[in-house]
């Protein structure tokens, strides 16, 4: 597979990826401290699952694991979606955390999609 991208760390889907999951957990960690081990722990596993699953699909080499691994990806940005809005809806924080934060969130999802569809087509 040449997509002409040494290492999953120049994908910019990737980046932006790593910078949700730093920005999920600092929103989480003024979760109620009941959450700790529910919506709170869901939310990071969701999100550290999305750049972790492009970098082990960009590791495993072939177009055919990278398409899977991009596919649980984009699986969890639908995860994390539902659960920004449950969080959202209990009031865990504010609108414009919840706006900027599913704003990336969205940006994402997109340019997983978008990647998805080229790999797809491309023989």
């Amino acid at each position: 597979m040449n997509t002409g991208v040494k290492s999953h760390k120049d994908l910019v889907v990737w980046q932006k990826a790593v910078t949700l999951s730093l920005d999920v957990y600092k929103l989480t960690n003024n979760f109620p401290p009941r959450e700790v081990y529910g919506l709170s722990s869901q939310m990071r596993r969701a999100t550290v699952s999305i750049p972790s699953n492009i970098a082990e699909g960009k590791g495993r080499r072939t177009r055919k694991d990278f398409l899977h691994f991009l596919h649980i990806a984009y699986g969890s940005t639908s995860e994390l979606e539902t659960q920004l809005l449950i969080a959202r809806q209990l009031l865990f924080y504010d609108a414009c955390a919840y706006t900027s934060t599913n704003a990336l969130l969205v940006e994402v999802s997109k340019m997983l999609r978008a990647m998805i569809e080229k790999l797809e087509t491309v023989g």
